[in-house]
């Protein structure tokens, strides 16, 4: 990724699964600068809920179990490093030193963990580790819905090496404007808020 190009471009990991879901999001939310009008839809409103509620209520039993001697909550980071910026919905302090992001996600776990939630987390990872300038080799996502199921994501080198892949994508598509092949995944077209400009 090239410093220079970069300069005073941030990238979320929410713009992240954006762009995993189909890389034309970012074409058209980046460069053209057309919004989702999201703010209605059913998930993203009872998503937003549950991270409020997540604040009075969540049991702290899911932490013990996961080594937990301290926690930071919604920690806004921002990494010049990585040419990234969001908040985090838990930073934790483990035994043994390291740090973990732990995410919420209001969905149910269905015998995997999307692709979509593991590199939003990796790069979760990789803004704590280097705004706090302590080890990250692991992180969280809590699926609330059906008794907060936890999952463990691997932070390492193969993973940190394949979310800058996505996020040098993503560069380059947002400083040359350049138009990404879209999803290969048709059904994702049905729905789209995207799906009339889209050309195919």
């Amino acid at each position: 990724m090239n410093v220079a190009e970069t300069q005073g471009l941030y990238i979320t990991p929410s713009e992240v699964i954006e762009y995993l879901y189909c890389p034309r999001f970012i074409y058209f939310m980046n460069c053209l600068e057309i919004p989702q009008n999201e703010d209605q839809r059913f998930i993203v409103l009872k998503g937003r809920k549950v991270h409020e509620q997540r604040q009075v209520r969540n049991p702290e039993y899911v932490r013990k179990k996961l080594g937990c001697v301290a926690k930071d909550r919604d920690v806004y980071l921002v990494s010049e490093r990585y040419h990234l910026r969001g908040k985090v919905d838990e930073v934790l302090q483990l035994a043994d030193g390291t740090l973990a992001p732990l995410d919420y996600k209001y969905t149910e776990y269905k015998e995997t963990v999307y692709r979509t939630h593991k590199y939003q987390l990796i790069l979760y990872g990789m803004l704590v580790e280097d705004t706090y300038g302590l080890p990250v080799h692991k992180g969280y996502i809590c699926y609330v819905r059906k008794g907060n199921v936890v999952k463990e994501i691997a932070i390492g080198a193969k993973e940190r090496s394949e979310a800058m892949k996505i996020l040098a994508d993503m560069v380059a598509i947002i400083q040359r404007g350049k138009f990404p092949k879209r999803t290969p995944h048709a059904i994702r077209c049905l729905d789209c808020c995207y799906r009339n400009i889209c050309v195919k």
